[in-house]
């Protein structure tokens, strides 16, 4: 059976040791670079099946070696590992391309259960991935995480893709807040409830074209995604 792939960046030594060898003792294959120099290079050879970064590392940080591997790979779950608390690194963190994030000092078992996660979603997600969507005048096309009027196209990030995919499958019914929260961050936290109603905001800037599409807040409980006669 053929194990699954991590590729690990750490330039902490001892950090480093030991999550790759709890990873290891779990039947994962670490693909580890120690710093953000070569780790694009590494991913470009390996292949592997999901990332997890370090964001503070020496020649290029973990946004950076994100953006790059985004550019080569559009589905790969990518989680970031940081030590800072500010909400803006952790939102900069996901508009970049993130999936998931871990702040230091975490426990192996965090770890384990946000690379699993990652894994069954990504999994879930390739297999009922449309090739395009039509949403009244718009065409989402999830794979190039596009959204096209016309001969304009808006170039969406990951999350943003990934919810209103969530939403357009689920057109005229309720999508629970906490089912999003858990399919799109793992948790339901109150930071990334207040997360979800900045991504809520911007796709409704994004579709504000076209009037028959409405993202309606159902207050204390979801969303409902309507699209009026115009849709197919």
């Amino acid at each position: 059976m053929m194990r699954t792939k991590i590729l690990y960046v750490e330039d902490e030594p001892f950090l480093g040791r030991i999550v790759r060898e709890s990873l290891e003792s779990r039947n994962f294959e670490v693909c580890m670079a120690h710093d953000g120099k070569d780790a694009v290079d590494i991913y470009k050879q390996t292949q592997p099946d999901i990332c997890v970064l370090d964001i503070m590392l020496p020649f290029k940080d973990g946004y950076t070696i994100a953006k790059e591997i985004r550019r080569l790979n559009k589905t790969v779950p990518i989680i970031f590992v940081t030590a800072k608390n500010e909400t803006e690194d952790v939102v900069k963190g996901f508009e970049t391309g993130g999936n998931d994030y871990i702040r230091k000092p975490f426990s192996m078992e965090e770890l384990i259960i946000r690379v699993y996660n990652l894994l069954n979603l990504s999994a879930q997600r390739i297999k009922k991935i449309p090739e395009n969507i039509q949403l009244g005048k718009y065409e989402f096309i999830p794979l190039r995480y596009e959204l096209k009027l016309g001969s304009t196209a808006k170039k969406l990030s990951h999350r943003e893709s990934t919810l209103l995919q969530l939403l357009s499958e689920n057109k005229n019914t309720t999508v629970l807040r906490k089912e999003i929260l858990i399919k799109l961050w793992g948790d339901d936290s109150f930071f990334n409830s207040r997360n979800l109603d900045v991504y809520i905001t911007k796709l409704r800037d994004y579709l504000k074209a076209d009037k028959s599409i409405e993202i309606i807040t159902i207050k204390g409980i979801g969303y409902q995604f309507t699209v009026g006669d115009g849709d197919i």
